[in-house]
C-alpha cells in the first residue's frame, strides 16, 4: 500500500473518531484492485478501504446501508472521504465461511456442523434477493443495472478469451458464438426481477460469533434467483459434496417459498444452466488471474471446476441445442493437462535455445540435467550460400529456403511429436522445467529457424511458459 493511501486512511480515521491510530496492518493483495487494512487503537478496530473506482464504491456504500436497513448484516460504514475513494467500515473479524469450512473439514469432514452453518447462510439468501430487492435502487448498480443478455455475453466471452484461448482449448469461433447467443437467450427467459448478489460464495460470507455477515456485494444487480445459489453450491474450492448440494438446494427452495410462489420443477430446469454460466465466469477469472497475470494460486481452482463440469455434463438436459459449447466444456472437463496445471500450479517452463556446436551444448541452469538436444547439421545449410551469409533463421528468405529446399519440415514434425510427448508427461509428473536445444554449425540459420518454430508450436498447443534464446545470433 502506498504511503499516500495509508496517510489518507489514517487521516480519515483520526478526523472521524478524533482518536489516534495505534496499529496499522495492511492486508495482502486480494483478487480485486481494492486495498484493505486494519486500524486499531485502545477503543476500536476498523477496516480501511481504498478503491480508485468511485462508481463501484458508491454501489458498495449504498448496498451496505440498504441491507442494514433491511436487517441483513452488512458492515457498517463509519466514514467516507469527499472523493469517495477511501472509506472506513466495521471490522467483521477474520473468519470467512471458506476458512471455517477448510478448518472444520480437515478435522471432521463435511460434518453436520458445516451443513448447519451453510443452512444459516442459505436461509439469508431469499431475504437478500426478495425482501431487500423489492425497494432497492438499481441505479446504483455498477457496471450494469441488470444481469441481462449483454452481461451474460460478457461472462461467456470472458471465459472464451481468458480461459479457452489461454489454455489452448480448440473451438470453432463462429459456432461457439452462435451457441453463446442461444444459451444467453435461454437463461434470459428465466424470471429475473430479483436482487442478484453476483458473487455469493464462501469467501464473501463472514462468521462473527453466531452472526452471518456479508461482504463484496458491490457487483449486485437485478437478475434471476438461480445464479446466487448456484454460485454458493458450486463454489470451486469449497468442493461441497453433491448430496449436500442437493440438500441445501431443497432447503433454499423451502425458504424461498416463504416469500414468493415458485414452480420448483421450472426453477431446477434453469438451475443447471446458471451453474454452467457461473462456472464459466469463474474459469475466466482463473485464466485471467492465473495464465495472464501469473498469479499461480488461481490455477489450483481449475481441477475443482473441471470436476463440477464433468458432473453437470453427465445429467445435462437443457431444452436448447448448443453443440459447440457442450463440446468445448467436455474438452475442458477431460483435459489432463489442465488438471495437472491445477495440481502443479507452478506450471512448466520450456527453455528453447539455438546454439553452435563449435561453442558447445548450452549449460543446464536449472540443475535438472535433462531435456533435448537436436542436431540440425544434417539439414541443407543456407549459410553456405552467399545470399544468406549475413541473414539468420529469423529472416524470410532463409525460412523459405529451409521449407522448400531442405528436409526441415519433416525433421520438425518428428521433433514436435517427441517434445509434445514429453511436455504431456512432464505435466502429469509435476515437473517445472524442460530444455529443448537446437544446434548447427554456426548457430545462425538452421538452429535458429528450428528454435523459433518449436517456441511457436509450444505456445500454440500448451499452456506453458516459453523462454526462447539464440545463443550465437548476431544482433
Amino acid at each position: 500500500m502506498k504511503q499516500s493511501v495509508k496517510n489518507n486512511i489514517i487521516g480519515l480515521f483520526e478526523n472521524h473518531f478524533n482518536e489516534s491510530v495505534s496499529n496499522f496492518e495492511a492486508f495482502p493483495p486480494s483478487t480485486s484492485y481494492r486495498e484493505y487494512c486494519r486500524l486499531i487503537n485502545a477503543n476500536r478496530s476498523v477496516i480501511g478501504v481504498f478503491n480508485a473506482d468511485v462508481k463501484e464504491n458508491e454501489a458498495f456504500l449504498y448496498f451496505s446501508k440498504h441491507f442494514r436497513n433491511n436487517n441483513i448484516y452488512a458492515p457498517e460504514v463509519y466514514a467516507v472521504n469527499k472523493e469517495k475513494t477511501v472509506y472506513i467500515i466495521e471490522d467483521l473479524g477474520d473468519t470467512t465461511l471458506f476458512q471455517f469450512l477448510t478448518a472444520t473439514r480437515e478435522a471432521e469432514g463435511f460434518s453436520d456442523k458445516l451443513v448447519a452453518i451453510y443452512k444459516k447462510v442459505v436461509k439469508e439468501l431469499p431475504r437478500i434477493q426478495v425482501l431487500a430487492g423489492k425497494n432497492i435502487d438499481y441505479s446504483y448498480c455498477y457496471p450494469r443495472a441488470a444481469f441481462d443478455k449483454q452481461s451474460m455475453m460478457w461472462d461467456l466471452n470472458y471465459f472464451k478469451y481468458h480461459f479457452l484461448k489461454l489454455a489452448k482449448i480448440p473451438f470453432d469461433e463462429q459456432a461457439l458464438e452462435d451457441d453463446f447467443l442461444v444459451f444467453s437467450n435461454y437463461l434470459f427467459s428465466a424470471s429475473n426481477n430479483y436482487f442478484l448478489y453476483r458473487d455469493f460464495q464462501s469467501r464473501n460470507v463472514m462468521l462473527k460469533g453466531e452472526d452471518i455477515c456479508f461482504i463484496d456485494f458491490q457487483g449486485g444487480r437485478k437478475g434471476p434467483l438461480q445464479y446466487d445459489i448456484a454460485s454458493l453450491l458450486y463454489d470451486g474450492k469449497a468442493d461441497i459434496p453433491q448430496s449436500i448440494r442437493e440438500e441445501l438446494l431443497d432447503y433454499y427452495l423451502l425458504e424461498l417459498k416463504k416469500y414468493i410462489k415458485i414452480d420448483e420443477a421450472g426453477f431446477k430446469d434453469y438451475f443447471k444452466g446458471f451453474v454452467l454460466i457461473r462456472i464459466m465466469q469463474a474459469m475466466g477469472a482463473y485464466g485471467f488471474r492465473g495464465f495472464y497475470e501469473k498469479k499461480e494460486h488461481f490455477l489450483k481452482s481449475i481441477p475443482y471446476a473441471m470436476d463440477n463440469l464433468q458432473f453437470l455434463l453427465q445429467g445435462l438436459n437443457l431444452p436448447i441445442r448448443i453443440p459447440e459449447l457442450i463440446k468445448v466444456l467436455t474438452t475442458v472437463s477431460q483435459s489432463e493437462i489442465l488438471r495437472e496445471i491445477g495440481r502443479n500450479h507452478k506450471g512448466l517452463t520450456v527453455r528453447v535455445t539455438s546454439f553452435s556446436y563449435k561453442k558447445g551444448i548450452p549449460d543446464d541452469l536449472t540443475g535438472n540435467g535433462g531435456g533435448f538436444v537436436f542436431d540440425c547439421r544434417a539439414i541443407n545449410n543456407p549459410g553456405r550460400l552467399e545470399q544468406f551469409k549475413e541473414l539468420t533463421g529469423k529472416d524470410k528468405a532463409v525460412q523459405e529456403f529451409l521449407i522448400n529446399q531442405s528436409k526441415m519440415n519433416e525433421f520438425m514434425e518428428l521433433v514436435f511429436k517427441l517434445v509434445g510427448l514429453s511436455v504431456r508427461n512432464y505435466f502429469k509428473r509435476g515437473f517445472s522445467s524442460l530444455a529443448v536445444n537446437f544446434g548447427c554449425t554456426g548457430g545462425q540459420h538452421r538452429s535458429v529457424f528450428a528454435a523459433e518454430k518449436m517456441a511457436e508450436y509450444l505456445k500454440d498447443n500448451f499452456p506453458v511458459n516459453v523462454i526462447l534464446s539464440h545463443r550465437e545470433q548476431i544482433l
